[in-house]
């Protein structure tokens, strides 16, 4: 998500920050301006570069905006989906964009639907601005506050209105948001990296239950829920985020080297030639790998850049098919070597296995996976594309399975004990993790989620 406030060229501004999330999602993108009469939307299925390929700026002047960038999942309605959302109603226009995933949405949407409520799409974004509605609130920040209670999971919203802007993030912080300033303007992104692109500099992040009301009178905050103790998700530093970024005062790079670090006092091959990692997530931990076995990195697989996400593709056959177009060994330095192929995570096992592959045809001895994360045994409820048991190989496989199926010689992982080391640094400033896909571990409780379920709405 990105957004910006108090600023005549918003809609450029906003194309930007989401240019520099394109890593986030590569199957949808849109924006929402604001002139302070009206809110005018654009959108699209594809990058962000198809989505704005034949866009007007001069059309969409505003002092403010919004944006977001999709992936779909694998029964995805994509354009239906594709956020910013914009309601109409007597007492005004509203945009809203989200990331996350709301627990409870299910009963929630079959309580609307029983009351009335018809929605046009099957993301949980909708549904904020259906609560909201039927809250029946004299203002929009008292409406807002109380559909929020109602939520259960992870979330960050960004909300619109042609005169104010609310920041919204859950209670235990899963999903990363920082507020920047780019001169008198304010701008909110899921990632500081794009506060680089655009020239602004990063002010603070958004705190666990906090609402930021942004308006030409500044920013207020309040609390609308109790904050939890922190559970920012640990994909973000292994997989999502950019290394340039920062999330909860930690630098991304830094948190991956350091768990490369880790790895490789847990698990290193003796006599190697030479350590790789699969660009791109996976290259700082390499390094500190390299680093902390005193081999040599080099760039033993090169990346085609135009090339989307293979871990975020919505089938297991587009995602085989992004992997060959994606990757290639480069056989002068992999050939008759002993290398360590580092990866910052096995999912499902196709990106690995593929490469795996494609070393052995390049002449490589032997190859030893390290993952510098530990095994994904768990689906994840709060946003990420990994929602079954079934489709994880760590949960399904030993770990001798796992080496046979992927065809390395050896595989090892990353200790939950070792990549919380490497990225928990400061204890006092509530930088804890989200890691249930790894440990089981939901910050969400059972019992909370069954009684929303049976909450009154």
């Amino acid at each position: 998500m990105f957004a910006i406030w108090g600023h005549d060229k918003a809609a450029e501004i906003t194309y930007y920050g989401l240019h520099a999330m394109q890593h986030r999602g590569q199957d949808g993108a849109g924006l929402v301006v604001n002139d302070g009469t009206n809110l005018h939307l654009h959108k699209g299925e594809g990058f962000v570069n198809d989505v704005f390929k034949d866009f007007d700026f001069q059309k969409f002047k505003g002092f403010a905006a919004i944006g977001n960038i999709r992936n779909k999942t694998k029964h995805d309605k994509v354009f239906d989906n594709v956020q910013p959302h914009l309601f109409h109603s007597l007492d005004g226009s509203m945009s809203i964009v989200h990331t996350g995933r709301i627990v409870n949405s299910g009963t929630i949407r079959r309580n609307l639907e029983e009351s009335g409520s018809i929605l046009h799409s099957t993301s949980d974004t909708e549904i904020l601005a259906h609560l909201m509605r039927r809250n029946g609130k004299k203002s929009v920040e008292d409406s807002l506050i109380e559909a929020l209670k109602m939520l259960i999971g992870a979330y960050a919203f960004i909300v619109m209105t042609t005169e104010k802007m609310y920041i919204a993030l859950d209670p235990r912080g899963i999903r990363p948001l920082s507020i920047g300033r780019l001169g008198d303007a304010y701008v909110v992104s899921s990632e500081t990296c794009a506060f680089n692109i655009i020239g602004a500099t990063f002010e603070r992040e958004v705190l666990p239950g906090e609402l930021i009301t942004i308006s030409d009178a500044g920013l207020e905050s309040r609390r609308f829920l109790l904050r939890e103790p922190r559970h920012l998700c640990a994909m973000e530093y292994v997989y999502f985020s950019r290394p340039d970024s920062d999330l909860n005062h930690v630098n991304v790079h830094s948190a991956r080297k350091r768990m490369g670090i880790e790895l490789g006092k847990e698990h290193p091959v003796p006599d190697a030639d030479v350590v790789t990692g699969i660009p791109d997530s996976s290259i700082s931990a390499a390094i500190g790998y390299a680093e902390q076995c005193g081999l040599p990195y080099e760039m033993g697989i090169i990346k085609n850049r135009y090339i989307g996400r293979t871990f975020i593709k919505p089938s297991q056959e587009l995602r085989e098919q992004g992997v060959k177009m994606k990757l290639s060994p480069v056989k002068g330095v992999v050939n008759g070597k002993k290398v360590v192929l580092i990866d910052d995570s096995i999912v499902r096992g196709t990106t690995i296995k593929r490469i795996v592959k494609l070393l052995r045809e390049a002449g490589t001895k032997e190859i030893h996976v390290r993952i510098s994360s530990p095994p994904i045994l768990n689906p994840c409820y709060y946003g990420i594309d990994m929602s079954t048991k079934e489709e994880l190989i760590a949960a399904n496989h030993t770990l001798d399975e796992m080496v046979k199926l992927i065809g390395a010689d050896s595989l090892a992982f990353l200790s939950f004990e070792g990549m919380e080391k490497a990225i928990v640094r400061d204890k006092t400033i509530n930088q804890g993790i989200c890691a249930a896909c790894m440990t089981g571990n939901y910050p969400v409780l059972e019992n909370e989620r069954k009684k929303a379920f049976y909450r009154k709405y």
